[in-house]
């Protein structure tokens, strides 16, 4: 996956929002105004997603491309290697699985999440 394939995936997820909060390369994405993904647009060779605890260990201890993300919470976010063998459908699915895990679990208030979980059953998710 190189970053225009992950830049344009992120955003044809259902209200996805696209910010650079932390320095002008590093690109991240929200859902509800929370981080589900980030990656740096020069450097592009991880992607950080967030992930159930008991769900990242077993991706790191399956997959050598799969580590803990630097600079983020090592319980709940993993680093995916990008230049790895880690195929695209894969990387994909983290994100896509990092994005309904912020939306069900850290979209605050509860009418936001009921409204955006709404919106992305009547749109469905891009495989």
């Amino acid at each position: 996956m190189d970053v225009l394939t992950f830049r344009d995936y992120c955003l044809s997820l259902p209200m996805t929002e696209e910010t650079t909060p932390f320095d002008e390369t590093t690109l991240v994405y929200k859902i509800g105004g929370k981080m589900y993904a980030c990656a740096d647009m020069v450097d592009f060779d991880r992607i950080a997603v967030k992930c159930d605890p008991d769900r990242a260990i077993m991706l790191r201890e399956r997959y050598p491309e799969v580590t803990t993300a630097p600079h983020f919470n090592k319980r709940h976010w993993n680093g995916l290697r990008t230049d790895g063998d880690l195929p695209d459908a894969f990387l994909r699915e983290q994100i896509r699985d990092s994005y309904m895990l912020v939306l069900r679990q850290s979209v605050t208030p509860r009418a936001l999440r009921e409204e955006l979980l709404a919106c992305v059953e009547r749109l469905g998710l891009p495989e």
